[in-house]
């Protein structure tokens, strides 16, 4: 359960500094209206983000991702992955969307003690989920996303070992099984179509016969929008 509370943790800090940001805005925007002005013009946001608005129908991401992954069901050492993150995201209310995410992670993990002398064989997982995403608080700086996907995930866990079995190296075999991830994004307005994203998720497979693993995973990326019109 750490990687959840980790997760977790992450998005509540990011949920209060969004907040405290939120409040921050009001107070000056109060001050404003109660200070004399020279001009009957409603002030607006200035430069590059005074046309953020929050109704286009969809959201492109892609980014750089990072999985802390355990490649078997005793093994003391993780494998740190490095990869990408992609999702596409289709908003029918300013709040709700549906989501699809397709994952990649790639790298080395540790195993148990061998007579084959291999140690740090390579390992990837892949991602495929979909499901709902709500946005939460936001305004011309930034928006906070929860999403909550599920699909299946795919692991290759033999590709750096030749005919050696897994098991012998306290690896699973390759296999394709459940997968989910969830946690959310705070997406930081760069404009009013590009954003900077940084999505911490706590995420759910199902490999091997030790029932569900617990990873924590991270991206950093840019976001897209586009479709603008929604109601």
């Amino acid at each position: 359960m750490r990687n959840t509370r980790f997760s977790c943790l992450a998005l509540a800090a990011i949920a209060a500094l969004l907040s405290g940001a939120s409040c921050r805005a009001q107070s000056q925007a109060q001050a404003q209206v109660q200070s004399p002005s020279t001009s009957s013009t409603p002030s607006t946001p200035a430069g590059a983000l005074a046309g953020v608005r929050y109704d286009y129908r969809w959201e492109l991401y892609g980014g750089f991702a990072y999985s802390h992954f355990n490649a078997g069901p005793n093994l003391l050492q993780g494998a740190n992955l490095g990869g990408f993150d992609v999702e596409a995201a289709r908003f029918f209310r300013p709040r709700w969307a549906a989501a699809a995410s397709v994952r990649g992670y790639y790298g080395t993990s540790g195993v148990v003690p061998n007579p084959y002398g291999i140690t740090g064989p390579f390992v990837s997982e892949h991602m495929f989920m979909a499901g709902p995403e709500w946005r939460g608080p936001s305004n011309e700086h930034a928006s906070l996303t929860l999403h909550a996907l599920a699909g299946g995930a795919y692991g290759n866990f033999q590709h750096g070992i030749g005919n050696v079995p897994p098991a012998a190296l306290g690896l699973f075999s390759n296999q394709f099984t459940f997968g989910g991830a969830f946690g959310g994004s705070l997406d930081l307005n760069r404009s009013p179509r590009l954003v900077f994203r940084i999505s911490p998720d706590a995420t759910l497979t199902s490999f091997g016969s030790g029932g569900v693993q617990e990873q924590f995973a991270i991206s950093v990326g840019l976001v897209y929008r586009l479709g603008r019109g929604l109601k």
